[in-house]
């Protein structure tokens, strides 16, 4: 005899399992930032795992109003890990992301490592965001800070008018050294602080004892260098502006100039964009443009003084731009303003916004 199916009874759905997630360099500036964020943004993981070097092991952190131990970088540390995302040193990266992508995890990485490899996507979400499935190595790369704090508004008016060049001038935070530059910064303060420095020629150099990851004093100061020398007398922060945007942009060939300057902040890029297009472009048409972009905020009332600085910006999640002028002298381009907290968006959340579109993958 055949039973019937009782009516009304639904098949119950099992749960699917949340995705594991690491934090490699979980004790570290960018990694700090990574742990605030994962507590306030919608909770999409399972298993939150802090790992960082034999020395910070064993460290409690709070994420997610837990307490978590820290445990040492080693292959095992990748077990059953979903999505590892590191926050250390090129070197680091280079040596770990393949053993933890190797275990099974997918590995985004906020180093510069792996950011001009062919077969690493390089990903801003709101520009690229279809290149997060092309990793055959299982490893996404995050842009530098200098390129994320003005990329998502560059990659918003190039959809519309194509951009042709871009000259820019940055200037850079003392975090964007590390904490290493943070700690030099505030001390070198402390020593110029009530002092009569900087009124005569190298005189802050007498009060200054410490330099820190700078070539010169910063404070009371700024610094045209940031990063390492490289080829014709390029730093190697203002080719990675110039090599990430075209990646990023799937523009091989724009134009780009850079120049980098270090500056006494302690948090927060910001740059001068000169921007040219091939669609000629309006001041209004950009405006609208940008105050309707994803992950941009624009503040651009220069007859109230209102705009972004670094003091306003930190601690944000948006890029902000202000003083969008047209071009006196070329039709084709645009003049404008642009700051991004470079250990938020310019880091940290960059990296975890990938991660939160993988960790969709994993439950879908």
């Amino acid at each position: 005899m055949t039973q019937k199916k009782a009516k009304g009874v639904k098949k119950v759905k099992a749960a699917k399992r949340l995705p594991s997630l690491a934090v490699v360099g979980a004790t570290g500036a960018v990694g700090t930032v990574m742990l605030d964020i994962l507590s306030k943004r919608k909770n999409v993981y399972g298993e939150i795992r802090l790992i960082a070097s034999a020395r910070s092991a064993g460290k409690k952190l709070m994420c997610r109003g837990e307490e978590l131990t820290v445990v040492a970088l080693s292959p095992e540390a990748f077990d059953g890990i979903d999505i590892a995302m590191f926050d250390v040193p090129d070197e680091i990266s280079a040596e770990w992301a393949p053993i933890a992508a190797k275990r099974g995890a997918v590995v985004v990485d906020n180093s510069g490592a792996f950011r001009m490899d062919k077969k690493v996507p390089l990903v801003v979400p709101e520009v690229n965001l279809k290149d997060i499935k092309k990793r055959p190595k299982g490893i996404i790369s995050n842009p530098n800070c200098t390129t994320l704090s003005m990329i998502v508004a560059m990659g918003a008016l190039d959809k519309k008018f194509g951009l042709k060049e871009l000259v820019v001038s940055s200037y850079q935070a003392a975090s964007g050294a590390g904490q290493a530059g943070i700690d030099a910064l505030v001390a070198q303060i402390s020593q110029v602080a009530g002092t009569d420095a900087g009124t005569n020629a190298g005189d802050v150099r007498n009060f200054v004892t410490d330099l820190g990851p700078f070539p010169a004093p910063l404070a009371l100061n700024v610094i045209p260098w940031a990063g390492s020398l490289k080829q014709d007398g390029y730093s190697s922060e203002e080719l990675k502006v110039r090599n990430e945007s075209r990646k990023i942009l799937g523009l091989p060939n724009l134009k780009v100039s850079a120049t980098c300057v270090r500056v006494p902040v302690i948090t927060t890029h910001s740059l001068t964009v000169h921007a040219v297009f091939e669609k000629e472009p309006s001041r209004k048409a950009a405006q609208d443009i940008l105050q309707n972009a994803a992950g941009v905020k624009l503040v651009d009332d220069p007859e109230n003084y209102k705009f972004p600085t670094p003091a306003d910006v930190v601690g944000t999640d948006p890029t902000w731009v202000g003083r969008v002028r047209k071009s006196i002298d070329d039709p084709m381009a645009l003049d404008m303003f642009v700051c991004g907290d470079n250990l938020r968006k310019g880091a940290a959340l960059n990296t975890a916004q990938i991660a939160e579109l993988l960790a969709v993958e994993f439950t879908a």
